[in-house]
């Protein structure tokens, strides 16, 4: 019996682990996506309406892995009033050029198109089931049975081989939970009945800078020239608009600066020393990573590591003073340096070392989470991730000057919160008051833009998997606060008794990040799907030539 496939949802993640595995020639099989939108490929960070056209995508072309062709290959060659209605400029094409989010989602779309008919044109029998709504997924003896909501309304099960889980980003399908207070700023279309008002954004960083930039549009433009210069307009009756970002640290992500691509090779914190390390049951596991990180550190930029007194700081120590010039300054008088700094250096093509070995090293040091214990595991997420998230999380340029142009026409604060203080939503009134210092400042709109957080098997979409036990939390009895995902080995396979390895794969995003806590985007989507593109090629090859062996 040909073996039977399916994946649950459509967008980059699937595309790249399908892509993969054509790529290893496979033995005929049967393959069905369900995908609960009415277009496949483009997944929901580049899906119009969820997204407003202005939000940029924080990757270039460059970092972009080819499908049937690259993003700027795929630019050069549309029409130029497909160019002008995705808002690029055909003569700002390039390879290091950031685009909106909504040109990637239309280039995803395509690229999913081609990857269906290169697998049509071998004879894969293909089925692709958009506007249906997988459920639930339930695990017996022999097969996977999804239950799907079809079209026409009815509930249907269906019976695989291998089911792949890409269900991506999990966010409220209604983020405004009470009047003015959002739980997300997703779909930014909700965003557009929010009036001229006093705005909280809880968060600084992507996400948070898209809630911003969504709201500028709703309530003015932005006027922008070849030349950089960027200025915001406010609309008419907007005099009472103003919104602040609030994070704990009170810091404006960095500008996007230049670096070789592909990453260079690390010296000493590799991950052969870092798998090394693991191998050795060292009991301070966590320090001892951190001293291999101070040497690469050190050897890639002495002048930096000199600057900060790298030797003599312990992992809490290095996060104080990575951060302590930025928390003493201005926000904005920081982000119009170091973006001067960010384009002279792009300009010049010079590479900062310091920056670029911490950039290196952040997939070196996930290979280590899975691996820490409890107080371990506290101190990595608290004082380590946040300076690689700094660090690659970095944005595009057009977003910082935009941030600046909302400052100076006065719409724009970015304010330092700390850990103590709490979000009051209990009042009558709309919105949400920030309670800080024994002060409280109420804020008409509320919105929670802090990024996606890991979730544990409580909030996993398909129930029955809880219920089998195929699902479980990797860290059972953590907190909320300290969910760390779903227990999976390193082939994404839900670690369980019951369930052949090859059955299920699970590749959504918010189940993951408590033990790939950098997985993040395309790049990640890419490399889980090369993983699992192989493996369900083995699985096939293996069914069918067992079937011959019969």
């Amino acid at each position: 019996m040909t073996p039977r496939i399916a994946f649950v949802g459509a967008g980059p993640t699937t595309l790249y682990t399908l892509h993969a595995l054509l790529a290893h020639h496979p033995s005929p099989f049967r393959l069905a996506v369900y995908e609960a939108q009415a277009c496949a490929g483009r997944g929901t960070p580049y899906r119009p309406g969820w997204n407003d056209p202005a939000m940029l995508a924080n990757i270039a072309s460059i970092e972009i892995p080819p499908l049937a062709e690259t993003l700027c290959d795929w630019l050069i060659r549309q029409p130029p009033e497909r160019l002008a209605d995705l808002g690029i400029d055909p003569d700002a094409i390039g390879e290091r050029t950031f685009y909106p989010r909504v040109a990637l989602g239309e280039y995803f779309r395509d690229q999913f198109d081609a990857v269906i008919d290169m697998a049509r044109a071998r004879g894969i029998e293909l089925e692709l089931r958009t506007r249906c709504r997988v459920e639930d997924v339930v695990s017996t003896s022999g097969a996977m049975i999804l239950k799907v909501r079809m079209r026409s309304g009815e509930l249907a099960d269906e019976a695989f081989d291998h089911v792949v889980l890409a269900t991506g980003h999990q966010w409220p399908a209604e983020p405004e939970v009470r009047p003015g207070y959002f739980l997300s700023p997703w779909p930014a279309s909700a965003l557009a009945t929010v009036p001229p008002c006093d705005i909280g954004i809880r968060g600084s960083s992507l996400t948070a800078i898209d809630a911003c930039i969504a709201l500028a549009n709703i309530h003015g433009s932005f006027d922008e020239n070849r030349n950089g210069e960027t200025h915001y307009r406010p609309a008419s009756a907007t005099d009472a608009f103003h919104m602040t970002m609030m994070s704990r640290k009170g810091l404006l992500p960095e500008a996007d600066f230049y670096a070789p691509l592909p990453y260079e090779p690390l010296a000493i914190c590799t991950e052969e020393a870092i798998t090394r390390l693991v191998a050795s049951e060292e009991d301070e596991l966590l320090d001892a990573a951190f001293a291999l990180f101070k040497a690469e550190l050190a050897a890639a930029d002495p002048p930096y590591a000199a600057g900060i007194g790298l030797e003599d700081l312990d992992l809490e120590g290095f996060c104080e003073a990575y951060f302590a010039r930025r928390a003493a300054s201005d926000p904005f008088v920081w982000a119009e340096a170091n973006l001067a700094k960010a384009q002279h250096d792009y300009a010049a093509r010079h590479t900062v070392a310091w920056r670029y070995a911490i950039l290196r090293m952040h997939e070196t040091l996930a290979l280590l989470v899975p691996y820490l214990e409890g107080t371990d595991y506290r101190r990595f997420v608290r004082y380590f991730k946040p300076v690689f998230v700094d660090d690659y999380a970095t944005v595009p340029h057009k977003s910082i000057r935009r941030l600046i142009a909302l400052h100076r026409a006065g719409r724009l604060d970015v304010m330092a919160i700390g850990d103590d203080y709490r979000i009051d939503t209990s009042r009558e009134e709309a919105g949400a008051s920030l309670i800080l210092g024994g002060e409280q400042r109420h804020f008409e709109v509320f919105i929670e833009a802090m990024g996606q957080r890991p979730l544990g098997a409580a909030a996993f979409p398909f129930s029955s998997l809880r219920q089998q036990g195929i699902v479980r939390d990797a860290a059972p009895g953590a907190g909320k606060s300290e969910a760390r995902g779903i227990a999976i080995d390193d082939a994404f396979h839900p670690i369980a008794d019951d369930i052949p390895e090859s059955r299920l794969y699970c590749l959504s995003l918010p189940f993951l990040l408590g033990r790939h806590p950098f997985i993040q985007g395309i790049t990640s989507s890419h490399e889980m799907g090369m993983v699992v593109g192989e493996q369900l090629a083995a699985a096939i090859g293996q069914a069918n030539a067992e079937e011959k062996a019969a």
